[in-house]
């Protein structure tokens, strides 16, 4: 697909506008309910004996990488991906480039705002953290769609771009610990100096490079699949991408080590691998098996995923307090049981509230 230069005074040429792309929907499912479900998960430090499996849902402290760190950029690839054929489907429906850059830049308000929200209620004051996840996503979503409006030459030339500068600029201005420094890393330097914030955790806004690089793989992603091929053909072109990733990913992690909290570029291309590895066992089991009975409980919450992370992010400590209410706590079953039927309960309420607004065909967008 040839996208325009610019979105004034051209209409982006018409994609097939098709169906809902299932597997996407179930991917996107299958990603929010790994989200809503870490909150509750037990501690490794009660139960040694199964610390591999439950660290895998807790970010690592600094280098390295385990699953939980891999969640964020697979929602950020799979909206990229979501992005041609909505702008297909816009198009389906008359809209003009110009009406379609002004829906994205409204739709990225509403998310900065949104996840402004958010991270007030959850903090319990009113602050500005433009990384908070939902505004981070407005962010890059609206940049990204701006890289696709340029020559597709020159889409990968800024691409590049994205990754070498931040590399750049921690190699050429080193911390304490060298030029990645978890302490003074030219990434907090900047945030210090010119906004005057901190932010908890070790992130830092240049994290919105890496989430647009990210998202803007997933959107070329969207593009090549949007186009009608043979699904083999699609199967082997992604699976030759993803390990081409990850070989740029052990490549890179010379020079650039995986870091989740800096997103630098052999995170971003480890990320991308299995993001894309996620995609081809989707796509197979829902595209080309079409198993889609088994896709059904994922369906239901990938079609409502703000509405779902919203929930699941304000009332968690309410919904997990009422289930003690009527549960006893759960107390009168062993002890690694009870953290663990928590977690069911609790995420059984939250599928039931999407169920609830499937079958009432309420679907909750921004």
């Amino acid at each position: 697909m040839k996208w325009p230069t610019t979105v004034d005074d051209k209409l982006m040429p018409q994609m097939a506008v098709k169906q809902r792309f299932v597997a996407l929907d179930t991917y996107r499912g299958f990603i929010m309910l790994m989200l809503i479900q870490r909150s509750m998960f037990p501690s490794s430090a009660r139960h040694p004996e199964l610390a591999w499996i439950l660290t895998q849902f807790d970010h690592v402290e600094w280098e390295g990488v385990v699953f939980w760190d891999l969640i964020q950029p697979a929602f950020m690839f799979m909206v990229g991906i979501a992005m041609p054929f909505a702008i297909a489907h816009r198009l389906s429906q008359g809209a003009t480039g110009r009406q379609i850059f002004y829906h994205v830049m409204y739709r990225m308000l509403k998310l900065v705002v949104l996840g402004q929200i958010i991270w007030s209620i959850a903090t319990g004051q009113l602050s500005f953290y433009p990384i908070q996840v939902l505004s981070q996503i407005g962010l890059t979503y609206f940049v990204t769609f701006l890289i696709l409006q340029i020559p597709y030459r020159l889409q990968i030339l800024l691409a590049l771009l994205l990754l070498g500068i931040p590399w750049a600029l921690f190699v050429l201005f080193p911390g304490s610990e060298g030029p990645f420094s978890k302490v003074d890393n030219i990434g907090l330097v900047i945030d210090r100096a010119l906004f005057g914030i901190n932010y908890p955790g070790h992130y830092m806004a240049i994290d919105l490079v890496g989430g647009t690089v990210i998202t803007l793989f997933g959107a070329w992603t969207g593009i090549f699949l949007s186009r009608e091929r043979p699904r083999s053909y699609i199967l082997k072109i992604l699976l030759t991408c993803a390990a081409m990733a990850f070989i740029i990913s052990i490549t890179l992690e010379l020079v650039n080590p995986i870091i989740k909290r800096l997103w630098t570029a052999s995170f971003i291309f480890y990320s991308t691998a299995w993001a894309l590895l996620f995609l081809i066992g989707f796509y197979w089991l829902f595209k080309v098996k079409q198993y889609r009975k088994l896709a059904f409980p994922f369906v239901v919450v990938g079609v409502n995923s703000i509405f779902i992370y919203c929930v699941s992010t304000l009332l968690r400590n309410w919904v997990g307090e009422s289930l003690n209410v009527f549960t006893h706590h759960l107390q009168f079953v062993s002890a690694f049981a009870p953290g663990l039927a928590k977690l069911i309960l609790f995420v059984g309420v939250n599928w039931y509230l999407c169920y609830w607004l499937y079958q009432r065909k309420i679907f909750i967008k921004l």
